[in-house]
């Protein structure tokens, strides 16, 4: 965490936001910014109508508002969302949400990181045995059955 923290002191700004030109060192933190132009907020209230950009938001906004306190073991991950950037559709599940983006947003840069990353995983680097991904391989959903 320290590592990523001083990144953010940086002067050479590698990830430009493409709407107001700010730069970031972290992808993740262009990400969370992005969602201040779009309007995206994929983290709901289950309680009430709010919803926020941050995870972080919305478990303080369970803390003060509805008194709901999260119970998080020392370092306990929690449950990760994948969040279309493109249109704010989320699911916890990695399949679904490749399949949507690849379905409705075929340009998205999600889509072409996700490529790269197979292709790299699965390139004579990879560990024996490796196979590779169904999705890469077949352009409609037909052949997903």
């Amino acid at each position: 965490m320290l590592t990523r923290h001083l990144k953010c002191h940086s002067l050479v700004k590698r990830h430009p936001c493409r709407f107001c030109g700010k730069g970031f060192n972290d992808t993740f933190d262009l990400k969370r910014h992005m969602r201040t132009h779009t309007g995206i907020r994929p983290y709901k209230c289950d309680l009430c109508e709010k919803a926020f950009t941050q995870r972080c938001s919305l478990e303080s906004h369970m803390r003060k508002i509805h008194s709901v306190h999260q119970q998080y073991a020392y370092r306990q991950r929690r449950s990760k969302i994948f969040v279309c950037e493109d249109c704010g559709y989320t699911s916890s599940r990695p399949d679904e949400y490749f399949l949507h983006v690849r379905q409705c947003h075929p340009g998205s840069p999600a889509l072409r990181r996700y490529y790269r990353r197979q292709a790299h995983e699965n390139s004579s680097f990879a560990p024996a045995g490796r196979k590779l991904n169904p999705y890469l391989l077949y352009s409609t959903p037909a052949y997903y059955m």
